[in-house]
């Protein structure tokens, strides 16, 4: 089986960001990071995404995401696309 594509779009100063990526380290999810204060392009990328300059971006493989989202809403939502059991 595949693992579904996560990829996160946040910066080391987000307390939001941190958040998320400890939740997604914590359930062993597999994700691509991407440091927007150090990857213009994935800045661009994240902003075309959302229409916002929040962060983080968390994009699922179903084409979704969500901005700055809950723990709750975080953890549904990867279950929904079968990144956890």
């Amino acid at each position: 089986m595949t693992t579904p594509s996560i990829t996160m779009y946040g910066a080391d100063w987000c307390s939001d960001c941190r958040r998320s990526k400890a939740l997604l380290d914590s359930l062993g999810v597999a994700y691509t990071y991407i440091d927007v204060e150090h990857d213009a392009t994935g800045a661009d990328t994240s902003l075309a995404i959302s229409g916002r300059t929040s962060i983080p971006v968390v994009v699922f493989p179903d084409g979704t995401h969500q901005v700055e989202p809950s723990n709750l809403d975080l953890e549904t939502k990867l279950r929904e696309v079968g990144a956890l059991a």
